[in-house]
């Protein structure tokens, strides 16, 4: 079975179970190179693996913002 995601406007179909970690590296994206949303909600790299995406979530990539 599969579920829909929608990953900075662009949907994409996955597989159940797919993880968060799983989708940033299906989409080309070094862990230390972007910050994650899902659902609004900020997702340290720590938690990544364990983030089971669902049906629906609304997923969002970008450029962390460093500096003082």
């Amino acid at each position: 079975m599969s579920l829909a995601v929608v990953v900075n406007g662009d949907p994409h179909t996955l597989s159940e179970d797919t993880r968060l970690a799983d989708l940033l590296t299906r989409l080309g994206h070094a862990p230390e190179t972007v910050a994650v949303a899902v659902n609004g909600e900020f997702v340290p790299r720590a938690s990544r693996c364990d983030r089971v995406l669902r049906d629906g979530d609304q997923v969002s990539c970008f450029a962390p913002i460093v500096g003082g």
